[in-house]
Order: structure tokens, then C-alpha cells, then sequence
């Protein structure tokens, strides 16, 4: 028995669709509730939806009872102050895990590099049903902004880089793919992120919406990548060793199998 997945996502892992007209919505993220929740990044998180309507961003594994990430309990406060956001997460009309807001601040290309990580999306999920892939909505206009994305984490050749203006939308199988955010400038980033079940509800959704699997990436000098990837590596080794000689296991606390997140997790703990 396997998972039920989508086909649009066959080919390369992840799919671009139809970009949102943002600037008709009120910017929503600016009054929600965060929590200091560090992945891939220096990073904070709003919970719109979480394992059990809390305000926080633990893996649904990790609470009592345990459970796969689906079926999430929508986060009053939160919803309160973002209807148009649990709108627009509702909209595929598919069943929705975790989801919640991303503040991210600037980095840089390397930094990138050293934090792409896979996500566990489908631990507990049983075969037979809908495979876990994850929707990430732009909310801010970062147009020099990316979202890399890598089949291998240490090859530059398998890269995508994905452009993230306001309103821009795309799915991705986020347990098979590497990614992270390079996101230069001055401001945080922010970005509505969602759990879907692949089935027949998300994948009428993408098809509405004139998708696209595979986007060419703008031209990055050879000379940068090389240099981002030694540097990411180099740091990946230290960190494991450091972690080994604590005895930490090297993931991220929401359960994302990571390099890393940019702050040290030695001087984070």
C-alpha cells in the first residue's frame, strides 16, 4: 500500500500557481500572536492551526494523544485577528494540518545554503491516505527574495530558486525536497505556510490556478554558489560534531530534519 500523492508534483516536487492579488488584503500578520519558534533561520511563528488549538508549534507527534499532522484545531486568538488568512488556508478545501504565519528575518545566501532541511510531515500518517505536502502563500513583497530548493542538499546543480513577491503561491513536498529562504533586504518576511492532505480537493485547487512544475532560475554567479556551499558544509561538520560530543540529536524542534537553523542550537538551548 503506498500514499495517495499528486501528480503535479511528480516531475520536480513542487508546483507554482496562479499569484494572489495580495495588496487587496489587510496585512494581518502585523497583529498576530508569535511565538520565539527558531527553524531555518531566525525565525518566529504564528500558529493559526496547531495539534490542539494552543498557541504554539510542537510537531502533533509530539502531544497527548499523538497524531499526524492533520486534522488541526484552529487557534481562536489568532483566527480572530486573521480572518482573511484562515480564508485563504481554507480555500483548497482540503484537510489542513499545521498552519501559521512565518516571520523571517534577512540572511544571507550562505546562511541558506547551511539551513535547508527536509520537513516530517508524514510521521504517523497512515499509507493509504493523502501524502502531507505544504503550501507557502507570500504575504510580504520580497521580490529579491527566493525559495531554494534542492532534490540533493549538497549539490548547487539540482537547485531552484524560486522568486517570492507579494502574492506569490507555490506547493511543495516538503519531506522530498531541501529548501529553505535567501531573503536579502531590511525587513522581515512573512509568509502563510499550511499543511495539506494531497487528494482530490488540493489538486482541483492547483489545477484552477495554470500550474507550473518546473521554474528557470535567474542566473547566480558560479563563483557565489561554490562559495556559499563550502562555507555551508563546513558548518554542518562542526555543528554535528559539537552535537555529537553532547550527545543532541541535529534536527529542528517542530521534528524538520535540518542542518541546522542559523542561530548555533549550542548557544540557542
Amino acid at each position: 500500500m503506498s500514499y495517495l500523492k499528486l501528480p503535479e508534483l511528480d516531475e520536480t516536487g513542487y508546483v507554482v500557481v496562479d499569484s494572489y492579488p495580495q495588496e487587496r488584503d489587510p496585512k494581518e500578520w502585523e497583529q498576530l500572536i508569535y511565538v520565539d519558534w527558531k527553524s531555518s533561520g531566525d525565525t518566529r511563528f504564528s500558529p493559526i492551526a496547531s495539534a490542539y488549538g494552543a498557541i504554539e508549534c510542537d510537531g502533533f507527534w509530539n502531544h497527548n494523544p499523538p497524531k499526524t499532522d492533520k486534522d488541526g484545531v484552529w487557534v481562536p486568538e489568532n483566527v480572530a485577528l486573521a480572518p482573511v488568512l484562515t480564508a485563504r488556508a481554507q480555500e483548497p478545501g482540503a484537510n489542513i494540518g499545521r498552519c501559521r504565519v512565518i516571520e523571517l528575518q534577512p540572511n544571507t545566501y550562505a546562511e541558506c545554503i547551511y539551513n535547508l532541511h527536509r520537513d516530517d510531515n508524514n510521521r504517523l500518517n497512515p499509507e493509504g491516505t493523502g501524502w502531507i505536502v505544504r503550501a507557502f502563500f507570500n504575504l510580504t513583497d520580497n521580490p529579491d527574495s527566493v525559495m531554494v530548493l534542492r532534490e540533493d542538499r549538497d549539490d548547487p546543480s539540482t537547485e531552484t530558486r524560486i522568486p517570492l513577491p507579494a502574492g506569490a503561491q507555490v506547493v511543495i513536498d516538503t519531506q522530498r525536497l531541501y529548501h529553505a529562504v535567501w531573503h536579502p533586504g531590511n525587513e522581515p518576511r512573512y509568509c502563510l505556510i499550511t499543511s495539506y492532505e494531497s487528494g482530490p480537493q488540493l489538486q482541483a485547487w492547483i489545477g484552477a490556478r495554470n500550474p507550473i512544475s518546473r521554474v528557470p532560475s535567474a542566473p547566480l554567479d558560479a563563483a557565489i554558489v561554490t562559495a556559499a556551499n563550502d562555507e555551508a558544509m563546513q558548518r554542518r561538520a562542526a555543528r554535528a560534531a559539537a552535537l555529537a560530543a553532547k550527545g543532541s540529536d541535529p534536527t529542528f524542534g517542530d521534528g524538520t530534519m535540518s542542518a541546522g537553523p542559523t542561530m548555533e542550537v549550542l548557544s540557542e538551548a
